[in-house]
């Protein structure tokens, strides 16, 4: 393989996440001129003082609520696969994701949806996501000190997966009008509807935690040639398992609880890292995967806009055009690509 394509492709990849946070910026219901953009970027003087408003306080939170969700779910992804040694591992499918959506479904149909609008209703649905996911974690890992193998544990997941969404069911049957009504709008999953401050203090507390999963390449490479090769080598497999579902389930969480059950990025962008750079080697596919999930993100949340004053389009009805081709063809194909080896 040319030494050489990996660097490419990511510099490539850079470059597109950068025109796309830009077109972010630039698109939506009102027409800015780009140079009026940068402006209220860089604290200049607009014609429209409104203009400020809007893009410091819509449009740039969420760009970067995309860019940040997007690389979390990614590495997430990207770390379930690996540690389950499965192409079809995800958030999703480990009912991690619906056990944040269980979470937030008790906070916000228990209280009718009247939480509020602030810093109240996001550090509710935070609180309930982390507890909903943390519950889900707490059962695969009890699980998976009694089941070694990791095919079973991903049924595990699937089935209560499962149960939480029967549960999100009834809370919705005995849910009040409103309440049902404020669930179902955030089921939807969007990136945009959030101030500065918000996404600040969701990038403050997601970040952190994708760079925990930097320090764990060299284990995670290990854990590719087989378990029993990464206990010679001194790790604890039962002690990785739990870093990995822990910090995957917290990223997991974290963007649930802020933009809603957003599926397929997770599952996907670790497939089109691999396809692309060709390797499965964690030292350039995890900083990799983080870079491609930020651009995936982007690229949702821009298609999210371009209906313009028809309103934004729900991202969970964009993910599946994207993520099924990619998972057809990493069924069909699988043989031929570069994966845990």
């Amino acid at each position: 393989m040319d030494s050489r394509r990996p660097k490419i492709i990511i510099a490539l990849t850079g470059v597109a996440t950068i025109l796309l946070a830009a077109a972010c910026l630039l698109t939506g219901s009102v027409n800015i001129p780009a140079h009026q953009v940068w402006a209220a970027l860089t604290g200049g003087e607009l014609e429209r003082e409104t203009w400020r408003v809007i893009v410091l306080e819509t449009r740039l939170p969420m760009m970067i609520t995309a860019a940040v969700a997007g690389a979390a779910l990614s590495v997430a992804g990207l770390l379930l696969q690996t540690c389950f040694d499965n192409p079809l591992a995800g958030p999703s499918i480990l009912g991690i994701s619906t056990g944040a959506s269980l979470g937030v479904a008790l906070v916000m149909l228990a209280f009718g949806g009247t939480l509020g609008a602030g810093w109240g209703q996001y550090a509710s649905s935070m609180a309930g996501a982390i507890a909903g996911s943390a519950a889900v974690l707490a059962l695969l890992l009890a699980f998976a000190r009694v089941v070694k193998s990791g095919v079973m544990i991903l049924i595990i997941g699937v089935l209560v997966g499962y149960f939480a969404s029967s549960a999100i069911a009834l809370l919705n049957f005995f849910a009040t009008q409103e309440g049902v009504h404020s669930y179902v709008i955030w089921g939807l999953g969007n990136f945009s509807g959030s101030s500065l401050g918000r996404t600040g203090a969701f990038a403050l507390v997601t970040l952190p935690v994708i760079g925990l999963s930097m320090l764990l390449i060299k284990p995670l490479n290990a854990l590719l040639l087989g378990a029993r090769y990464a206990e010679s080598l001194g790790i604890d497999i039962n002690a990785l398992r739990t870093r990995l579902l822990v910090i995957s389930g917290a990223l997991t969480a974290f963007v649930t609880a802020f933009c809603g059950p957003i599926g397929f990025i997770g599952l996907i962008v670790p497939h089109v890292a691999r396809i692309l750079l060709r390797t499965s080697n964690h030292n350039t596919l995890l900083p990799s995967t983080a870079l491609f999930g930020s651009l995936t993100g982007l690229l949702c949340a821009f298609i999210s806009l371009l209906p313009g004053q028809g309103g934004v389009i729900p991202v969970n009805a964009i993910t599946p055009i994207i993520g099924v081709p990619v998972i057809i063809y990493v069924i069909l194909f699988r043989k031929r690509l570069f994966y845990f080896s």
